[in-house]
């Protein structure tokens, strides 16, 4: 293996208000564009044929059970300066908490992530509503008429302009234009999950993510110009040429959210795992680093689909773009970093290169097959994806790169000089250096000492109910504790308090 593999992650790898009237050069249609029929507007269902195309024969029982999930159809339509969109979204909602709701909540991300979105054309069923914005206006709250009981559903219709920001800058970039890539994160109004605090909505830091929402279903229509490409999350039809534009019918889910990219310098490699085919795309004079991409992300699948459980989806995008993290992922796309591929940090970029890589496809299943809450308990998908990754060193290299990337662990540990800092905080507790140090670093170490503490065997099937247990549902420290201590009937609470609280 490498021999610069020890002083890997010594870079942190991180995923990572005014209103405005644009002028777009595309007026929004009337509506947003036929992928069901018309008479499936009012009441749209995850287990509509189109949800099944875009995952895996053996997953496709998860859309008997997730009937009730959220349902997003969405259009988009891209300014052909690629920083000005036009939006149109309905949202088929089923309360699925616990009580009735009085209120339902959107998350407005963009205009906290440098840009601006705007809502106009709200209704609940037809009918006219008036929100109220909070949270410097990145939180749309909208009332109900009357309580939304328990396995009611509602549907609720916008439209929205969006401005991006044209700089990478604001938790690393993942809403920008920059370079002749257009990276669409977070970019259209998205209910969040709901806890026993409400919805939950609070302002992120710099440091981590950005969301905790429930796996939903997405259709999405997305309209850009003709000599771009468009990579998106779930599966992509043929682009449908319509006089100087393009558009792509988009269908997918069960996901945590919805991301596309719009690229005017972009190829494509492909490579099949299974039923699942693995698309690269990266700018035409990088085609060669583009394949070395491909490579290491089919790698990386078939490693986790056989350690923990089977990838769901029939597609994995991968896509270079300007952002500041090293990597960023979304449900079943995933962000590189165009500095990876540029070779921009030296005799390291190789090391860096291929642990960002897999770390990124690791969070296809912590964090996206198995969610939780990234804001308060991080550890849950980062440190599970940093100690992914050192497994995906020994399946494929050897007990000396997984050892060599154990080293860079630890390096990166003593950052804080190995402070023994609890690795379960939520991401605002940490500065920004103590994140990278603990979250990435102590907490892919403290799943070492787990297994160590547990025995590989019991450790082994720990992880692949852990999977199985969460698919599509929301896992906690608590449940990680009390699923670890039934496969080793031994009590963890000594070293959950010696690590985690």
């Amino acid at each position: 293996m490498k021999p610069l593999l020890a002083s890997l992650l010594t870079l942190s790898l991180f995923a990572a208000c005014s209103v405005f009237t644009p002028t777009p050069t595309v007026s929004p249609t009337s509506s947003i564009p036929t992928v069901v029929g018309d008479d499936d507007l009012d009441y749209l269902q995850p287990d509509l044929p189109i949800f099944r195309e875009p995952l895996i024969e053996s997953q496709r029982g998860a859309l008997a059970e997730m009937k009730d999930a959220t349902v997003y159809r969405i259009e988009f339509i891209v300014d052909d300066n690629l920083v000005n969109v036009e939006g149109a979204e309905t949202v088929f909602y089923t309360n699925q908490e616990s009580e009735p709701l009085e209120e339902l909540g959107f998350r407005l991300f963009p205009n906290i992530l440098g840009g601006e979105i705007e809502i106009r054309d709200l209704t609940m069923d037809g009918t006219p509503v008036s929100p109220r914005y909070e949270l410097a206006n990145s939180l749309m709250i909208v009332p109900l008429e009357s309580p939304l009981a328990v396995g009611e559903s509602v549907r609720v219709a916008m439209r929205f302009s969006l401005r991006v920001p044209t700089e990478v800058e604001l938790n690393y970039g993942v809403l920008a234009s920059v370079d002749g890539v257009l990276t669409l994160a977070h970019a259209y109004p998205v209910i969040p999950a709901y806890t026993d605090e409400g919805w939950n909505a609070e302002l992120p830091p710099q440091s981590g993510d950005v969301t905790f929402n429930d796996a939903a279903f997405y259709l999405v229509s997305i309209s850009a110009p003709k000599d771009a490409v468009v990579v998106a999350s779930g599966l992509e039809s043929a682009p449908a040429t319509a006089g100087p534009r393009k558009v792509w019918n988009v269908a997918g889910g069960p996901a945590r959210d919805f991301f596309a990219a719009v690229s005017r310098d972009c190829e494509v490699v492909t490579q099949n795992v299974g039923e699942v085919a693995v698309n690269s795309y990266a700018p035409k004079s990088l085609q060669k680093e583009n394949r070395a991409m491909l490579e290491v992300a089919t790698r990386a699948l078939e490693t986790f689909s056989e350690l923990y459980a089977p990838y769901p989806y029939a597609e994995l995008d991968l896509v270079v773009t300007p952002t500041l993290a090293l990597g960023i992922e979304y449900p079943g796309a995933i962000v590189i970093a165009d500095k990876l591929l540029l070779g921009e940090f030296g005799e390291k970029n190789s090391a860096y290169f291929e642990s960002t890589v897999a770390h990124e496809v690791a969070h296809q299943w912590f964090y996206n097959l198995v969610g939780n809450d990234q804001l308060d308990e991080p550890w849950l998908d980062e440190s599970l994806a940093q100690f992914a990754t050192w497994q995906y060193y020994r399946v494929n290299f050897g007990e000396g790169a997984a050892d060599e990337f154990e080293d860079a662990l630890r390096l990166r540990w003593e950052r804080v000089e190995g402070a023994p800092m609890p690795i379960g905080m939520p991401v605002a507790k940490y500065s920004g250096l103590e994140y990278g140090a603990i979250v990435y670093g102590r907490g892919a170490l403290f799943f070492d000492a787990l297994k160590e503490k547990m025995g590989e065997d019991a450790f082994d099937a720990f992880i692949k109910d852990y999977v199985a247990t969460f698919s599509w549902q929301i896992a906690t420290t608590e449940g990680v504790k009390s699923l670890a201590e039934k496969h080793c009937q031994c009590d963890l609470s000594a070293l959950f308090e010696e690590w985690v609280y």
